[in-house]
């Protein structure tokens, strides 16, 4: 059974160095980002990454994001860095911001799932990038979860289930953002969004950078395409219960959807997911209502989404209705997250 380092309040030095000795020894630590948790292993080392696909469960087909605490760091990785990538690396990190670049080729296989390319970004979390400077190498992390499980916040929703497949867990406490990095490749002089995150199209947008969504970010991808970033392809965040998204409109006709689906499925147990606003809707239905924030707030839904999805399954119902948002901004993340959450069961 794997320790846990308490780096709530203060990052203790000498448990740092005992990190970064495992790191440098081909094992695997879990640690906070300000997105979510990571399973962290040096990227440069074989033999440690494989023991995150292990871990995980993770298909080989499925790449890595290389995490680095400095610019130098970066040119271990990657190269052929062109003037769009140096102008979102200069807006957005350190940042919840991935970048897939042209690799250098000293990563190792398994972090480009065989390809010429790598995903790298530089967190803004001061434990992580404390954790990577100690370690002086690249590491390769992603999400703390065992695959197609929902991504972990805070070490509560993740010990049990990592608990003997990693060497060490650092608790920093909730994560900030909660939902993964945004995934950026450039192309063509257009920065392609492959997996949206906080950071959002409209943001990019605003530095002048021509920019859009890929074609997958609300659709599967096919079997046998290859695919450049994380969350595209394979069973995503998704809870064991059914889960179905109700598409996001106006309050009164999500309402009546749901409303819907209750009044025919009375011998169901049946759990919602709803704005703030929208509990009092849901009042005396016999079904158990999880608010997930405010409409108006839909930072701190993301904050919440990927435990409430974990606690669905506490629940042991026979199906979950969750309530779509609004597709712009942070809002495309949330409603990608919970389109693949609810394998595209979707009212």
């Amino acid at each position: 059974m794997s320790r846990i380092y308490n780096f709530k309040e203060n990052i203790n030095e000498e448990e740092l160095k005992n990190i970064a000795n495992i790191l440098k020894e081909g094992g695997i630590v879990v640690f906070p980002t300000e997105t979510v948790y990571g399973i962290g292993a040096d990227a440069t080392n074989d033999k440690a990454v494989e023991k995150i696909f292990k871990a995980k469960g993770r298909p080989q087909d499925n790449p890595l994001i290389v995490h680095i605490s400095n610019y130098d760091m970066l040119k271990s990785v990657a190269k052929n860095i062109n003037n769009i990538e140096k102008k979102l690396m200069d807006k957005f990190w350190p940042g919840p911001l991935t970048i897939i670049l042209k690799s250098n080729n000293k990563v190792a296989d398994s972090v480009t799932a065989g390809l010429d390319t790598v995903g790298v970004r530089m967190p803004s979390n001061d434990i992580a990038l404390k954790i990577i400077e100690a370690s002086n190498r690249p590491i390769a992390a992603p999400s703390a979860n065992v695959s197609g499980r929902p991504s972990g916040t805070k070490i509560e929703d993740i010990y049990s289930e990592l608990k003997d497949r990693v060497d060490l867990f650092v608790d920093g406490g909730p994560t900030d953002i909660g939902i993964e990095s945004t995934v950026v490749k450039v192309e063509n002089n257009t920065a392609i969004i492959l997996r949206p995150g906080k950071i959002s199209l409209e943001d990019i947008q605003e530095l002048g950078i021509n920019a859009k969504l890929d074609k997958h970010i609300f659709a599967d991808v096919k079997k046998n395409e290859k695919v450049e970033s994380p969350g595209m392809k394979h069973r995503h965040y998704a809870p064991n219960t059914k889960t179905i998204l109700i598409e996001y409109a106006e309050d009164k006709i999500m309402v009546d959807k749901v409303d819907k689906y209750i009044n025919n499925n009375k011998n169901l147990n049946i759990a919602v997911v709803c704005f703030d606003e929208h509990a009092k809707y849901y009042q005396n239905k016999n079904i158990k209502i999880i608010k997930m924030g405010s409409i108006k707030d839909p930072l701190q839904i993301s904050k919440n989404i990927f435990s409430i999805l974990r606690y669905i399954d506490k629940l042991e119902l026979d199906v979950c209705l969750i309530e779509g948002i609004n597709k712009d901004h942070i809002g495309t993340a949330i409603e990608n997250r919970l389109i693949r959450a609810c394998e595209y069961n979707i009212l």
